[in-house]
């Protein structure tokens, strides 16, 4: 079997370029509608809108190639070693 040969930088961008584009006008949009919306300065405090800011100021970090971890890290919860299983109902 053959190994995987990463993508180039370049071909990286030519084939991601598009779908990445989409997703940043996405998350702007979402954004305005936030900043739009009635009580937009107290959604400012609330820990999910910090937790997006914060997201987006990973994103901007360069050449480190951690961002996904980083970002994925930011949302997921903490290990609880008391976490109770999900029974079947």
């Amino acid at each position: 079997m053959a190994a995987m040969t990463p993508l180039s930088a370049d071909q990286a961008l030519d084939r991601h370029f598009l779908e990445a584009r989409s997703k940043i006008l996405d998350l702007a949009a979402i954004l305005d509608r936030i900043d739009r919306g009635q009580g937009a300065a107290r959604t400012r405090q609330d820990p999910r809108a910090q937790q997006l800011q914060e997201a987006l100021s990973i994103l901007q970090k360069k050449d480190d190639g951690l961002r996904a971890e980083q970002v994925q890290l930011l949302f997921s919860l903490a290990y609880d070693a008391g976490w109770e299983k999900p029974q079947p109902r």
